[in-house]
């Protein structure tokens, strides 16, 4: 991840960067399809509480995961600054609730190091990377691997429940 000939190169890798209770997230620029102020998903029975539900979004309904909820953490006390990040997930949108998104960043490659086994109680398939930035680099900006939030299990029951709803509308 920080090879020389990237780091020789000078390339740098644009990020949207994200909260998410009080740590600091982020995704690559080039998987963010849109930043959407938060409206409350239309919910579907039977799902992990984790789906909020659905949002109309581009022509096609995408099912939204509270990152709250997924990461195990306490739910927003309020979701006044709270925003949907619609991500590219493979061929797949999928709208994930934040607390609020900062700003779009550019690092350059040699500040990306790769993650550990656990950070923070995350597993390393929703990392990415970390981004050590600040003097001693004693702030961690996690990058998030967005096509990796969801496993392949968890994509047959959102596929199942999305076309569910659908027959709904």
């Amino acid at each position: 991840m920080t090879g020389s000939t990237s780091a020789a190169s000078g390339a740098r890798l644009q990020l949207v960067t994200f909260r998410v209770g009080d740590d600091r997230f982020a995704a690559d620029i080039v998987a963010v399809e849109r930043v959407l102020r938060f409206t409350a998903p239309r919910p579907i029975p039977n799902v992990p509480t984790w789906l909020e539900g659905v949002i109309d979004y581009g022509g096609r309904l995408v099912p939204v995961i509270d990152l709250r909820n997924r990461f195990e953490l306490a739910a927003a006390p309020s979701r006044a600054g709270a925003r949907i990040l619609v991500v590219s997930a493979g061929a797949d949108w999928i709208g994930a609730i934040v607390d609020a998104v900062d700003e779009v960043i550019v690092v350059p490659v040699e500040q990306l190091v790769p993650p550990p086994a656990l950070f923070r109680g995350l597993a390393k398939p929703y990392l990415k990377a970390l981004v050590r930035r600040g003097k001693d680099g004693e702030e961690s900006l996690v990058v998030l691997d967005v096509a990796h939030l969801l496993t392949s299990r968890e994509r047959l029951v959102l596929e199942q429940a999305v076309a569910g709803a659908t027959d709904h509308v």
